[in-house]
């Protein structure tokens, strides 16, 4: 036997599984979560023969669109700000989400002014606009919501994605007034509920981050 005592290899470090890259969407789901409560909360409120509030009819649509635009906005500047991690098939995948965004929400207008323009009853096109943004905006998130998940393997973003995408479309089904109540309780405390659990997601990546 040899004197000499054996080296053995030192074991290679072991480093978690990175992702593609990590988006932090809590601002986008506080300004998407905003509009919710705000915008389908105020028109819930002004619907049905004993309004709770009296409002004109353009300030619930005019708080969800402020509301949704800016949460595109947050969602834009956080996954680009993601992106200077990423690289070859992240970078693409990244900037085609980012496009989906624009085509998706141009198809959504595109079919409510269709849809409204054939319509017989032109005192009836304002609430049927109303309500099919309403609807719309939230299945299209939702399914925004789904992809993006699935690219950047997000769980939380994923479920809220088929949370959003089931209770928009469902919510078809009840009045109008009962529709803006949904999408408002629902998808506002949906989006209030993942702001938190996104900060906890966050929290630990922060941690190993400094370390």
């Amino acid at each position: 036997m040899s004197g000499h005592a054996t080296a053995l290899p030192s074991a290679a470090p072991v480093h978690p599984t990175r992702l593609p890259y990590e988006v932090d969407n809590r601002a986008a789901y506080l300004s998407f979560g905003l509009a919710y409560v705000l915008g389908h909360g105020a028109a819930a409120a002004s619907q049905g023969d004993t309004p709770l509030l009296g409002l004109p009819g353009w300030l619930p649509m005019t708080l969800l669109g402020f509301g949704l635009a800016t949460g595109i906005v947050q969602a834009t500047i956080a996954a680009l700000r993601a992106q200077r991690e990423a690289t070859g098939p992240d970078l693409l995948a990244g900037r085609l989400l980012g496009a989906a965004w624009i085509v998706a929400f141009t198809a959504l207008f595109l079919a409510v002014t269709g849809l409204t323009s054939v319509l017989d009853q032109p005192e009836l096109q304002p609430e049927l606009q109303s309500v099919l943004w309403a609807a719309g905006s939230g299945l299209i998130v939702g399914l925004l919501y789904l992809a993006e998940g699935a690219v950047r393997r997000n769980v939380l973003h994923y479920v809220l994605g088929v949370w959003l995408a089931l209770t928009s479309t469902a919510a078809l089904s009840l009045d109008a007034r009962g529709l803006y109540w949904v999408l408002a309780l629902a998808g506002g405390g949906a989006y209030a509920l993942a702001t938190v659990l996104e900060h906890r997601r966050l929290r630990p990546r922060a941690g190993s981050s400094r370390n």
